[in-house]
């Protein structure tokens, strides 16, 4: 796998990044990887234990973060909520296909108003004859643009639980608009949604209703996924950073000679070993089933931060090209950012793990 990997790598992953497009050879990549679904065991899927998933998260994420962001997306949250939560004629017609990435998905939780309180949707789902039309808008929806499948989440105006819903691409109703001029992960196409009197029929409907129990494992494993694909954006940057220094000569000798460069890439490495030792630990509370949703968040929280810390001076040592596409610390800058933002904020994860921590709840009034 890394040598797949790398081989992408060296082709000019910086001009998809600065035009920030969704190359089709991302696409071919993702099918030379082999089967998706991680760890679901059916279907023609992967079937990995977490700690397999950590490796492969640190692996992909060395690589680059969108293509990444992208495998997570399909394999992470819209596959897996249809694995859960889907019925068997659902399962069995989207994923075979999703799994070998003939049929790419996307998962439409966020809205403009209800980022990190996830369960104020203002996105309705209204029962009708033969099935339900849905009123709403998401945004920071991965794939979106070009996703064959789309799972909506929304508010059942019936019951007020959360019910999600399988939206095809054409859908009548379903409109769907790149979110333009962002900084980070770029290659990924995250869009704005809007659903206007959008009839799905019963078919489309998910059997489980909100988020809890195996829809809530769907998320809490994906955020454990971001925690460890933080440690492989660090060695990314760290490998690149290590190499530009063994090239480059200042004041008549090599960077690496110079005593602040080693003390940074010291500082670099132990926030790696550091990250890496949690993300094992928590892979293997997974695999136990003995991790708790607070110990998930600590690890994101934390890993995202060090990432975020690290990359900064992977990007001080490269002096100024480390603000230059071209040399590949830059794009893992960027990205740290989205990664300690996205699948939970690190305040919200913080104040999870502040929960288990005290015994005190600081997260509402």
């Amino acid at each position: 796998m890394r040598s797949i990997l790398d081989a992408f790598a060296n082709e000019d992953l910086a001009s998809s990044y600065e035009s920030a497009t969704f190359s089709p050879k991302l696409l071919a990549l993702a099918k030379n990887l082999g089967p998706g679904g991680l760890q679901i065991r059916e279907y023609g899927c992967a079937g990995l234990t977490s700690v397999e998933v950590m490796l492969l998260a640190i692996e992909m994420f060395r690589m680059d973060a969108s293509f990444s962001t992208f495998y997570l997306v399909q394999n992470g949250l819209a596959l897996p909520s249809i694995a859960v939560a889907g019925s068997a004629e659902q399962k069995a017609k989207w994923i075979p296909s999703m799994a070998r990435f003939d049929k790419i998905g996307a998962f439409g939780l966020t809205e403009p108003e209800a980022g990190s309180d996830a369960t104020n949707l203002k996105t309705t789902a209204q029962r009708v004859s033969g099935g339900w039309i849905l009123n709403g808008r998401k945004r920071w929806i991965g794939n979106a643009t070009f996703a064959d499948v789309t799972v909506i989440w929304a508010k059942n105006l019936e019951t007020h639980h959360i019910n999600g819903f399988l939206v095809e691409k054409g859908t009548a109703g379903f409109f769907v608009s790149k979110i333009a001029h962002k900084m980070a992960l770029r290659m990924v196409q995250n869009a704005d949604i809007t659903l206007k009197d959008c009839f799905v029929p019963e078919s489309s409907r998910l059997l489980i209703e909100g988020f809890s129990g195996s829809t809530a494992k769907v998320l809490e494993a994906s955020r454990a996924v971001v925690a460890m694909g933080s440690t492989g954006l660090l060695i990314g940057a760290y490998e690149r950073a290590l190499n530009y220094c063994l090239q480059r000569q200042q004041f008549g000798k090599s960077l690496v000679g110079f005593q602040l460069v080693q003390e940074r890439l010291m500082q670099v490495l132990g926030k790696i070993q550091g990250m890496a030792m949690s993300s094992l630990h928590l892979a293997r509370l997974l695999d136990k089933g003995e991790a708790q949703m607070a110990q998930i968040a600590l690890s994101k929280a934390w890993c995202t931060k060090t990432a975020r810390e690290g990359v900064s001076l992977c990007r001080e040592i490269l002096g100024g090209n480390g603000i230059v596409y071209d040399f590949g610390v830059a794009m893992a800058f960027l990205d740290a950012e989205a990664m300690y933002t996205y699948e939970g904020t690190y305040d919200i994860n913080a104040l999870l793990a502040g929960r288990l921590i005290t015994g005190v709840n600081s997260l509402t009034s």
